[in-house]
């Protein structure tokens, strides 16, 4: 995921997988005799209560250069989600809208967020049941306007293991009290959806996630990644290629 030379952007946001996320990555800068650069970065978005003298407080005793930047999106995610709505979808396109500006202006090579291994299985889910589609969040990818390259250092990694490093380390945790404190969001129903499973079936979990890694698109139905419509043609060029039918074969 991080290249020597790259100039990583972490998204800090006071939570737990963020602060394990740029606890690894200083450990991983240190033993690569810090061959790439760290800057941490944390969206004060407004929210009423907001703690705004912890992350500097934190990020200055670890000698971890960084960047506040305030820009107030809760009032928007507030003002424009109808009443009943899950304001996650809002909040999450302006943050991210936000984090991609900051990018630039930084000239970071990558950005690195803190999703875990069942935030992509809950978004895979998610994807699934509202929105008709196959998807999830991968470990790596370019931008749609191929401007950022955006990494998941902790997309392997299981929620309650970096529950237990963040107890462990005592990270200095931010609680969300806009989306994340929201009752109806359909995230927190797949994950207890989720944690049902795990607790019925071991390790179901993890199987859905190594699925995630073990797509065969010629058994699906999307003509984009496999070309049904020239099938007939394909088998043709290999009974010709084998010098028999595939009707003989089998």
């Amino acid at each position: 995921m991080i290249e020597p030379g790259d100039r990583v952007m972490v998204c800090l946001s006071g939570g737990k997988d963020s602060y394990t996320m740029l606890d690894l990555l200083l450990h991983i800068q240190k033993a690569r005799n810090s061959d790439f650069d760290i800057i941490a970065v944390n969206l004060d978005q407004k929210q009423p209560g907001f703690p705004e003298h912890v992350l500097p407080n934190y990020l200055s005793a670890l000698g971890v250069p960084f960047r506040i930047v305030e820009k107030d999106t809760y009032s928007i995610v507030i003002d424009k989600t109808p009443e009943g709505r899950t304001m996650c979808s809002m909040c999450s396109r302006l943050r991210r809208g936000v984090l991609y500006t900051t990018a630039t202006e930084l000239g970071a090579t990558k950005i690195a967020l803190g999703h875990h291994k069942e935030d992509i299985i809950a978004t895979f889910f998610l994807n699934l049941f509202f929105s008709g589609k196959l998807e999830a969040m991968p470990a790596k990818y370019r931008t749609d306007n191929n401007a950022h390259t955006v990494i998941r250092p902790l997309a392997y990694c299981r929620e309650a293991d970096i529950e237990q490093y963040a107890q462990a380390r005592q990270f200095p945790i931010i609680p969300c009290n806009l989306c994340g404190s929201q009752p109806n969001m359909q995230r927190k129903v797949i994950k207890r959806m989720l944690e049902s499973w795990d607790a019925e079936y071991k390790d179901r979990t993890e199987i859905i996630f190594n699925a995630l890694t073990n797509v065969s698109p010629s058994h699906l139905l999307d003509k984009s990644l496999y070309d049904f419509n020239n099938l007939k043609s394909i088998i043709a060029k290999t009974e010709a290629e084998e010098g028999c039918s595939i009707g003989q074969v089998l």
